[in-house]
């Protein structure tokens, strides 16, 4: 049956769908192609570059907006440095920006000398050196594919990786030195392991000293971790993609910490105790203080804060952090002050976030942000290192820019307008960009100078829908909490007809859904408006409402979660009666895709029908750091795997159910669906499944995201019928 037909029998029809809103959201990638993105200022305060592309292309140039003409140009192209050629990406790279999420192509990023005299711009595996006052572009020799490329700060040297191994280049002669020797395929240098990219933030594993003399260097010893296979049955000539995955209870990667001189010398060990803190989480060289780390146990609930003397090794603790359930971090931390008179930290040990100012050898000097506030990052210093940049807000809903003075006097809202705001600031000469979405949806990046003048925006190019959703905040009080939830209705909307209710969830760690930001809803609008409500909310488990609230769902990520979620839809229902909850669907990816898959299969009474998308079956086919953080480790924790694992449920299944999961998923790998769908069909439950045949954790194609899309809203139409 048609979009908007009847059928014979006469049952009601479902409304028209615009499917050409759903191809402008699929074809602009939510319409964040044509933004500005990798912001960077210069030190001397003359310039703003940003990568972007075009609106409806996946390959970003690098542009220029000069703070005094205040007018911005195309300064360099991918086409311009291949000379016309495809570009290449080898198999680790395409992995390193499936961690970061990058699906844009051609300049995917650059760094620069401290100086900003010369650009670092790594391309298909090969390394370009940009002089800025030029624009004059110089290839340095690489054997091989190089990986996450590093300038040093004075610009004479580029450290990367090959095959493995750490080698430091002089810029000047393009003459390379090999820093390691790999004993195995299992061990490699100057990279992250996948744990520290997918669930630390921490995507690099090189770092240069502030003079430029050493640098520090991870080493990875990954012979125990398990070894999986990827492969693509679309290509069964091809060979699988072998790559190490830490699975929860078992072996981790050995991860050490090098430290050699840049002219030439033995590598010195970072000494800690590493049997009982495995985990490197952060590494940090500022100009004025040391080589920082921060390490964590595997149970992820104590942290040491410790500088290393990068001359022999040694490491003294500058402070401890403890939690009965887990700590989360926070890469925005520690951050040495300018003078080297002290650092900011980051704690969480007195219900909420907390910024403090820390004395060298670590004690507490005062507390800077108090939990009240709602901190969410630092962003910098001002130039004299007198106050910082943080982000922050009591509101989990948004986002504002603080600034914070250090002499512990009152802190400074800098935005005012609801909505989300970040600040990216160079501490040099205080100019800065202020990234803001209204509550209307309108993004802007006004560059400003140190006194706070608008000095310019930074363009956009990308398109604009040609209607915002229209959400509906509530907040809701369940048993004395507060949650925030949004409804989307259909634009064409009848009152007093009842409509089926969708529930768009997530429902996991790190992520709120319901935020001032309409554009966020452009998908959930295109459901209801094909005959829907649709419902988003965040429950217990989430960020920005304090320790206790995030730390609910402690050893079960399901019942708490889902609870809330029921909770929320009934409460919204009792008040807006034109919400059925005889019809109930959900849907959502990764995490949310794991709670659709549970709620049908624990809930069945609320929920009639689910689509779950990349959904985590079993967490102990997850990864170490994250699912034994929430879960704990095993064999102790054993039965709260068992009790969140849906494989346990699946003969439950009395709902439809629609599994999507693309087959090359690095990330929640394809075989979490495949075991459900043996335990489901072992069980004899009916149910569907859309493989995404090549596909990753994300979906970037158009065709491929419209036709989901599709496939999914027409699941719910059969399923959730019209009355």
């Amino acid at each position: 049956m048609k979009s908007g037909e009847a059928a014979e029998s006469g049952a009601p029809e479902w409304p028209v769908t615009d499917d050409a809103v759903l191809e402008q959201i699929a074809a602009t990638y939510q319409f964040s192609l044509g933004e500005p993105a990798g912001v960077w200022l210069a030190p001397d305060g003359d310039a703003v570059l940003f990568r972007r592309s075009g609106p409806r292309s996946f390959e970003s140039d690098l542009y220029a907006f000069d703070t005094a003409s205040r007018q911005t140009r195309r300064i360099l192209s991918a086409a311009e440095l291949l000379g016309g050629a495809a570009e290449n990406l080898s198999a680790e790279e395409k992995a390193r920006r499936e961690r970061i999420r990058l699906a844009t192509r051609g300049i995917a990023g650059f760094s620069a000398s401290e100086d900003g005299s010369q650009l670092l711009v790594p391309m298909s595996g090969r390394v370009f050196i940009v002089e800025r006052a030029t624009m004059r572009v110089r290839e340095l020799p690489t054997e091989g594919s190089a990986l996450d490329p590093q300038i040093s700060r004075d610009g004479k040297r580029v450290a990367l990786v090959q095959d493995g191994d750490v080698y430091i280049l002089d810029v000047a002669t393009g003459v390379a030195r090999r820093i390691t020797r790999r004993s195995s395929p299992a061990v490699e240098y100057g990279l992250a392991e996948f744990v520290a990219q997918e669930e630390m933030d921490r995507y690099h594993g090189l770092w240069w000293s502030p003079d430029s003399r050493f640098l520090a260097y991870q080493k990875t010893d990954a012979s125990a971790v398990d070894e999986v296979y990827l492969a693509d049955a679309v290509y069964p000539d091809r060979v699988p993609t072998a790559f190490r995955y830490p699975r929860v209870g078992r072996a981790n990667a050995d991860v050490s910490l090098g430290v050699v001189p840049a002219a030439g010398g033995a590598t010195v060990w970072a000494t800690w105790d590493r049997a009982a803190y495995p985990y490197l989480a952060t590494v940090v060289w500022s100009r004025r203080g040391p080589l920082t780390l921060v390490v964590q146990n595997r149970a992820q609930n104590q942290e040491k804060v410790l500088a290393v003397d990068p001359t022999g090794g040694d490491t003294r603790e500058l402070l401890a952090e403890r939690d009965d359930t887990w700590l989360n971090l926070d890469q925005s931390v520690p951050r040495w002050l300018p003078d080297g008179s002290g650092f900011l930290w980051t704690s969480e040990r007195s219900g909420a976030w907390e910024l403090e100012l820390r004395a060298p050898d670590g004690e507490l000097v005062r507390t800077l942000v108090p939990g009240a506030l709602g901190y969410r990052e630092l962003r910098g210093l001002d130039p004299e290192g007198r106050a910082a940049w943080v982000e922050a807000s009591p509101d989990p809903r948004q986002t504002h820019v603080y600034r914070v003075p250090l002499g512990g006097e009152p802190v400074e809202r800098v935005t005012a307008e609801e909505g989300t705001h970040a600040i990216i600031a160079a501490e040099k000469t205080g100019v800065h960009v202020l990234v803001s979405r209204d509550a209307s949806g309108d993004l802007r990046r006004r560059v400003r100078g140190a006194d706070g003048a608008e000095l310019g925006l930074l363009e956009s190019v990308a398109e604009k829908p040609a209607q915002l959703p229209r959400p509906e905040f509530v907040a809701v009080e369940i048993e004395g909490r507060e949650h925030q939830a949004i409804v989307l209705r259909p634009r064409r909307f009848e009152p007093g007809r009842p409509y089926p209710v969708l529930l768009s969830v997530y429902a996991g760690p790190h992520v709120n859904v319901v935020k001032l930001d309409p554009t966020l809803y452009l998908v959930d609008q295109w459901y209801a408006d094909g005959g829907f409500i649709v419902v988003r909310a965040d429950g217990r488990g989430t960020p920005w409402r304090g320790r206790a609230w995030e730390r609910a769902v402690h050893r079960d990520l399901v019942g708490v979660a889902l609870a809330d979620q029921v909770a929320i839809l009934k409460a919204l229902a009792a008040k807006r009666p034109e919400m059925d909850l005889a019809r109930v669907g959900v849907t959502g990816w990764s995490f949310g895709g794991y709670m659709a898959a549970m709620a049908v299969l624990l809930r069945p009474d609320v929920f009639h029908a689910a689509a779950a998308g990349a959904p985590v079956i079993d967490w102990r086919d997850y990864d170490t750091h994250y699912s034994e953080r929430y879960l704990g480790l095993l064999p102790e924790a054993e039965q709260a795997y068992v009790a969140t694992s849906a494989l346990t449920h699946a003969g439950k299944l009395e709902r439809p159910l629609l599994i999507v999961h693309g087959t090359t998923d690095d990330n929640v790998h394809f075989t979490h669906s495949l075991k459900f769908s043996q335990a489901l069909f072992r069980a004899g439950k009916p149910f569907e499944m859309l493989p995404l045949a090549g596909f990753t954790h994300m979906v970037p194609d158009p065709t491929v995201k419209k036709a989901l899309q599709r496939r999914i809203l027409d699941f719910f139409r059969k399923n959730l019928p019209a009355r």
